[in-house]
């Protein structure tokens, strides 16, 4: 008979809290280090990586770092498949190569990849673990509605860009590549889709893709490449999903400051859809080689009255047309102007050249003065940029890098 063995009550204690510290406490998933040799891999491998870019020196990545991993773990039961959801980070001192690559110009930054492919837009939101756990949740969504009838597209909300794939079935490597685009720009569009005897009636030609511009006096638009190309599929979505002049907002003014190019605004009121038309029409006649270097922008006069009162204007003013060059904002003196044939682009040019800048603190430049005319040294100070505001704070992040004046 073996010999009973007794525990003692704090013993027994200890043991019990060990137990049950054992069972409840939860497993937390190691966050990926991203380095040069195993970036690429990783990224290419995963449906969606969310990506934190950060400094160890850096106050607000020391912050986020314990949210970033609690957020890791309540996303990694939900999604335990390793390429499902990846949660990765880069040390922007080590590897500055990486910085460089993805132009990080402040820390933390939060970036997201589907299947290695960066997105344009980074997370910019709270930073707690419900919100980038939501982000992600949302992230993985399915991006397109599936069109039940046909009579659904009578009631479309038309004030949204529509994209429309009619399919024969949903397992084809035509919908899969739908699918991809879809993934990567919902939140410009609105991806809609059919399948079967649904789209039937739509498809007298094969599988077909159609972008429905927004308002109901436009045309639709069919798709004529190969719906197998991804390459060739996503640009011509893009290219109906992300229009040459772009809404400012409240929401996108932080992500379209940071993009670091001057923008070129109307100010125009919401139901005035005239002045935006002609403003959009002129942009794209005059000044569509100027995509690169500069951002075209429409805003409501009555959300942004306090730009209007840096330039010295109101609402009953609209449509205005200025630029915004972050240091400085010129107005476009009269914006009946904007349908002489050029003079849109030479306000643009006039600001590459500097000519604004020097005309705002001397006067106009002496090849504008008439002959004989006196010259006088007429100081001014323009109006400061006002959308300069709408930045990345220095009370979020630690910004890298200032802005060159214009």
């Amino acid at each position: 008979m073996n010999p009973a063995v007794f525990i003692s009550l704090p013993d027994l204690r200890c043991s019990l809290l060990l137990l049950v510290t054992w069972v409840f406490t939860p497993v937390t998933t190691e966050i990926t280090s991203l380095d040069t040799e195993n970036i690429d891999e990783i990224l290419n491998n995963a449906d969606v990586a969310l990506v934190n870019f950060y400094a160890d020196w850096c106050r607000f990545s020391q912050m986020l770092h314990p949210i970033f991993e609690e957020a890791s773990d309540v996303i990694k039961e939900e999604y335990p498949n390793e390429n499902q959801v990846v949660f990765a980070r880069v040390d922007c001192d080590q590897h500055s190569d990486i910085a460089q690559r993805y132009r990080i110009s402040k820390y933390p930054t939060l970036k997201l990849f589907r299947n290695g492919m960066m997105m344009k837009r980074e997370y910019r939101g709270q930073r707690s673990v419900k919100a980038l756990a939501d982000y992600i949740r949302q992230q993985k969504s399915d991006p397109i509605q599936e069109i039940q009838d046909l009579a659904e597209i009578n009631s479309l909300d038309r004030s949204k860009r529509n994209i429309i794939g009619y399919f024969e079935q949903k397992d084809s490597d035509n919908y899969r590549v739908f699918e991809r685009v879809a993934s990567i720009l919902h939140d410009d569009c609105a991806f809609l889709s059919a399948f079967g005897d649904v789209s039937k009636p739509e498809r007298y030609s094969g599988d077909n893709i159609i972008y429905k511009p927004p308002g109901h006096s436009a045309p639709d638009m069919v798709y004529l490449g190969s719906m197998t190309n991804f390459d060739v599929t996503y640009n011509w979505i893009q290219d109906k999903c992300v229009p040459l002049v772009r809404e400012i907002t409240f929401e996108n003014g932080e992500e379209l400051t940071e993009e670091g190019l001057p923008f070129l605004i109307l100010f125009h009121m919401k139901d005035d859809t005239e002045s935006l038309e002609i403003f959009q029409n002129e942009v794209a006649r005059q000044l569509i080689s100027e995509k690169g270097t500069v951002n075209f922008l429409h805003a409501d006069c009555d959300k942004f009255r306090h730009p209007l009162l840096h330039i010295q204007k109101t609402p009953a003013d609209c449509p205005v047309i200025a630029i915004d060059s972050f240091r400085h904002m010129y107005v476009f003196e009269n914006f009946k102007d904007v349908l002489i044939p050029g003079k849109l682009k030479q306000f643009v040019f006039d600001l590459h050249s500097g000519k604004l800048h020097r005309e705002f603190h001397h006067g106009p430049d002496p090849t504008d003065r008439a002959p004989g005319e006196q010259v006088q040294d007429v100081a001014s100070s323009p109006p400061e940029s006002s959308f300069q505001k709408l930045a990345p704070s220095e009370y979020r992040y630690t910004l890298l890098r200032d802005r060159d004046e214009l």
